[in-house]
């Protein structure tokens, strides 16, 4: 049966790995295994592009085990040239070799500020792109990385776009730049907790982050 991230009875410990090549790749896995990691992150727009093969990828992802595997394939890095299509190829090619979460950004097909598009094309394309994560076995999160202070009504609103997209996990990044905005996100994570149907992470950035994350 293949590893999933739903069925954790705690919150799992992840091992982001951000590598350019195999070799750093390999290492990373054996020593966060060792530290005790109950899955494992992998950033594949840091991997050098001639390193995407599903010969490479079948092998690197082979020292995983039983652990699943989050792939998150963002525009930067090597992939300043690719078209969203293109990268989410790589994703299904991911999903292949044996990844188990993909990342899918909520502006995917219609790249917008705040990372979370309403435009009908884009959103119905997302849709499709989701379900046929799930027809071959896949999971999804859907993410979006706002950077600033939201309050609580626009990140439900988002959360809840996010979820009626099909996404199993929704991911928002917002800001927590004062003890007030700190307190707000605090409150937030109640009513995420109560309206939503699905898991999700709800993470800030800026002066006052490191309680919330």
């Amino acid at each position: 049966m293949k590893p999933t991230f739903l069925e954790f009875k705690r919150p799992p410990l992840v091992d982001m790995i951000i590598v350019e090549t195999p070799t750093q790749f390999v290492t990373n896995v054996r020593n966060a295994t060792y530290d005790g990691a109950d899955a494992f992150g992998f950033q594949m727009e840091r991997l050098r592009p001639e390193f995407r093969t599903e010969e490479t990828l079948k092998k690197m992802f082979a020292y995983l085990g039983d652990r699943p595997l989050y792939i998150t394939n963002y525009r930067g890095a090597h992939n300043h040239e690719m078209s969203d299509d293109a990268r989410h190829e790589e994703l299904m090619l991911a999903l292949r070799c044996g990844a188990t979460l993909l990342d899918i950004p909520g502006d995917t097909f219609d790249p917008t500020p705040g990372e979370l598009t309403d435009n009908p094309t884009a959103v119905d394309k997302q849709k499709k792109l989701i379900d046929d994560i799930h027809e071959k076995g896949g999971e999804v999160l859907m993410s979006s990385h706002i950077l600033h202070f939201l309050p609580e009504e626009q990140v439900l609103d988002i959360a809840l776009k996010q979820q009626s997209r099909g996404a199993d996990v929704v991911k928002f990044v917002t800001g927590s730049d004062t003890e007030e905005e700190l307190m707000a996100n605090f409150k937030t994570i109640q009513t995420l907790k109560r309206e939503l149907k699905v898991p999700f992470l709800f993470l800030s950035g800026g002066r006052y982050c490191k309680l919330h994350r």
